[in-house]
């Protein structure tokens, strides 16, 4: 099993920035996918980010060259480091990982971006 937090989320303003870590429960090493996604109200949960364990990216072309994702394998945590930020990034924000062909998700941390 593997237990996944979140924390970083908050209320920035337009061109802000924020940093979303993503705490396991166990090491990361293992764990071949992880990603973030995120969810609005009545809209079905999208993907933001992955990155596998050989630290292969993928990005969703909304966010593509705005904010990246990276893991540290001795900290256990994964990070989505969010730049230039839009009020329609405002959502909340899960992490997942896929783990001996299971997928964990976290709680979820919101977002906010407005003036």
């Amino acid at each position: 099993q593997v237990q996944l937090v979140e924390s970083g989320g908050g209320l920035v303003q337009p061109g802000g920035s924020l940093r979303l870590s993503c705490a396991a429960s166990r090491n990361i090493f293992s764990i071949s996918t992880m990603g973030w996604y995120r969810q609005a109200p009545g809209k079905q949960r999208e993907l933001v980010a992955t990155i596998t364990s050989g630290g292969t990216t993928n990005y969703a072309d909304s966010v593509k060259g705005r904010f990246t994702i990276s893991r540290d394998n001795a900290k256990n945590t994964m990070y989505l480091q969010m730049n230039s930020l839009k009020p329609e990034d405002t959502t909340v924000y899960y992490c997942n990982a896929f783990y001996i062909g299971r997928i964990y998700w976290g709680q979820g941390t919101q977002v906010t971006v407005s003036s």
